[in-house]
């Protein structure tokens, strides 16, 4: 039997689907044939409110985007890190967010801050929106899901608790030593696409 998302609100998760990755490690198509998400074919494909998960955006994703991913949806562009920069270069449509600092457990890249998975990725968004266990359904189709969330279970706790992007800082800085509002504002720079990226308790 296929796992979903039924069983729960009915959160619409996309996965804009690039083929730049092995099919045999990518785990949106993984996420697709459990029917955990549905794939988008085109950019033009992304719903308008749909929250997009993008390291380069200007905004930082927060609680407060909930009623975005809740009428809308979320959306991870499946793309190959190496290729990031390029990919992310121009805005995409829909209301793009990027995530806090988190761990990144799937093997291509464990224990790197930032270089998560789309599946990391999207599970941490509704994590962060307070869909608590939907996010954690997107993980357990995959071995180092739980993983995942002990790497990062009190970031995202903190993380989806805040009022604002002052308070994310605070708790990012207490874990990661970065702060987005620095970053957003210039202070450090931007954060390097191909270094660190994107991004209620368990």
């Amino acid at each position: 039997m296929r796992n979903s998302l039924s069983n729960g609100p009915k959160l619409r998760v996309f996965v804009y689907v690039m083929k730049q990755d092995d099919p045999k490690k990518c785990t949106s198509a993984k996420l697709v044939k459990m029917s955990l998400a549905r794939p988008l074919r085109s950019r033009s494909m992304i719903p308008k409110r749909a929250v997009v998960l993008n390291p380069s955006a200007s905004t930082v994703l927060l609680p407060s985007d909930r009623e975005y991913v809740r009428r809308s949806g979320v959306v991870a562009i499946d793309c190959s890190w190496n290729n990031a920069g390029a990919v992310f270069i121009s805005r995409f449509p829909g209301v793009n967010r990027r995530l806090p600092s988190l761990l990144a457990a799937n093997p291509v890249s464990y224990g790197r801050l930032g270089r998560l998975s789309s599946a990391e990725a999207l599970a941490a968004s509704l994590i962060i929106t307070q869909f608590t266990e939907e996010g954690k359904r997107l993980l357990e189709i995959f071995k180092w899901g739980p993983t995942f969330l002990t790497l990062n279970h009190d970031p995202l706790m903190d993380y989806s608790r805040v009022k604002d992007l002052k308070e994310l800082s605070e708790a990012e800085e207490s874990y990661f030593g970065v702060r987005s509002d620095l970053m957003l504002a210039g202070s450090e720079g931007p954060p390097s696409i191909d270094s660190r990226a994107s991004p209620a308790e368990f």
